[in-house]
Parts: C-alpha cells; sequence; structure tokens
C-alpha cells in the first residue's frame, strides 16, 4: 500500500538549503566524525575526458569512485563513453553530478524508512561487477550513451535479475539513440508510454501533476517505460524520462534557482523511482 504524503513547499526549502549548504560548489562536505551513520564523501575526479576507452587504467581509476559495500541504498550513476560534455570537465554521464546524487538521498532517509547512504555515491561502468549490488542505476544524458558488446550483455543481466534503470535529462530525437542501445541489451523491447495511473508515480507521494516542466528546454515531457515480456502489467525495467531532466533540479535544490514547488515535485519523483526499485 503506498502512503501518501504532504510536504510543504517551505518545510522541503529548508531542509534542502540546511543538508546542502556546505556543498554548494560541488566540493567535500565537512568531515565526519567516525561514530556518523553516513560516510564520508570525496568527489570523484572529473578531469578524465568526455570520451572513456575502456582500458585497465580507467577501470582502477573508477574503482575509487565507489564506497564499500555496506548493505544500504547508494545512489548509483552510470559511467559511459560518448560524446558530450558534462560538468566540470566531464562526459555527459556527469551531468547534474555531484549535487544531484548527493541531495536525492538526503531527502530518502529523511522522509522514508529506508536505510539510506547519504553522503556519498557510487559512479560505476557497465563491466564492473559491483554493480550487481545496488537496486538503481542512474543514467544521465543516454543520448550521447554508448555500450559495447559486454556492457550490453552485462546491461542484460542486470535488469532480468532485477536491477531498476532510471533514464534522465534528454531531448528530441536523443531518443533514438537510447533506443538504440538498450535494443543491444534488450532484442525486441517496446518503449510504452505510461501515464499518472502507473504505479511507480504512486509508490510512496501521491503526485497530483506529474510532468514536471523541463527545468531549461521548451519541450513536452513524456514518460516510458520498458517491462518484462513487453507487459506492462508485470515489472517495469525501467522509467524513461524524456524532454525531462529530474536530476538538474535536484542538484540546484538548495540555491533558488528553479521554483521550490516545482523541485519538490521533481523529488518526490525520484524519491518514488527508488521505492519502486526496492520493493519490485
Amino acid at each position: 500500500m503506498s502512503t501518501t504524503i504532504r510536504w510543504t513547499p517551505c518545510a522541503a526549502a529548508l531542509l534542502c538549503a540546511l543538508l546542502v549548504a556546505g556543498n554548494r560548489d560541488g566540493g567535500s562536505r565537512a568531515p565526519r566524525s567516525p561514530s556518523a551513520r553516513q560516510t564520508s564523501w570525496q568527489a570523484a575526479p572529473l578531469d578524465a575526458p568526455a570520451v572513456v576507452d575502456a582500458t585497465a587504467e580507467r577501470t582502477q581509476r573508477q574503482r575509487a569512485w565507489a564506497i564499500p559495500y555496506n548493505g544500504r541504498f547508494t545512489f548509483t550513476r552510470l559511467m559511459y563513453g560518448g560524446g558530450g560534455f558534462g560538468r566540470r570537465g566531464g562526459g555527459s554521464w556527469s551531468h547534474d553530478y555531484p549535487n544531484a546524487d548527493l541531495n536525492i538521498p538526503e531527502i530518502l532517509e529523511f522522509m522514508t524508512s529506508i536505510n539510506v547512504t547519504t553522503g556519498a555515491s557510487n559512479v560505476f561502468t557497465l563491466d564492473d561487477p559491483r554493480l550487481f549490488q545496488y537496486p538503481m542505476l542512474y543514467v544521465s544524458e543516454p543520448g550521447f550513451w554508448t555500450i559495447t558488446d559486454s556492457e550490453a550483455a552485462n546491461l542484460r543481466d542486470y535488469v532480468l535479475k532485477g536491477g531498476f534503470l532510471v533514464f534522465d535529462d534528454f531531448e528530441g530525437n536523443q531518443l533514438r539513440n537510447m533506443v538504440a542501445q538498450v535494443e543491444r541489451a534488450l532484442p525486441g523491447f517496446e518503449l510504452i508510454e505510461i501515464g499518472p495511473d502507473h504505479e511507480i508515480f504512486d509508490s510512496f507521494f501521491l503526485i497530483e501533476n506529474i510532468y514536471i516542466p523541463h527545468p531549461l528546454v521548451a519541450v513536452t515531457p513524456v514518460y516510458y517505460g520498458i517491462f518484462e515480456d513487453n507487459d506492462p502489467s508485470k515489472r517495469m525495467l525501467a522509467i524513461v524520462n524524456h524532454n525531462n531532466d529530474l536530476a538538474e533540479y535536484w542538484e540546484f535544490a538548495h540555491t533558488g534557482y528553479f521554483p521550490v514547488d516545482i523541485t519538490n515535485e521533481a523529488y518526490k519523483l525520484g524519491v518514488n523511482y527508488i521505492v519502486y526499485a526496492m520493493t519490485h
């Protein structure tokens, strides 16, 4: 049974301001005592080239961008090769990183009873076996995403073993590339449009209007699902936020850059996605 939560804009704005005040420039937070529940966090060095080669050096470097497994929900982002540019010199995979990845777990911990890692996040490539320890994988800018044959096989194994994908921050015909890459992992899959009546939009928060406007581009948001056996009555393997960028709202929640009421709705969607991933 879902739980309906009424979250006032003022309370949400105050919460975000308090939680991320020490991380406004994307730097690390103040050190926590060893007895603190949270894990101390250090930003991944985003000075790597936008196109990342699948080399042993990259794999070794990337391994330092994750925390030791602790049994808690830890926000996990996909690092991939491809075109485009992200925040602070990274590739497209790094859009809205790291603040978005740090802010949404804080809200999740505050609003739910899920055991959450705060102050830290993971960045994995698809060929990292540790990916299978985490139930949800966030993919930013999939319009520029590319995968190898082995990564496609791992992606297929990940979702069929219970993993959940969130595709976000892309618009227009960038959808074609996302579809082409997923097709390599899940041949014959269908992209099925979903609306407010799907349970993912009511898994924790009751959201009255799921069509949150894109923060930067004048487009109309659309939500698609990828389902087991292309059957919407079965488990959703992926949610596709086309013509939207939820993580942009998460990243700038503490700045006042976007309206608080819209930012609240973006957080609600993020929490619902995570709760759905943890319960399906």
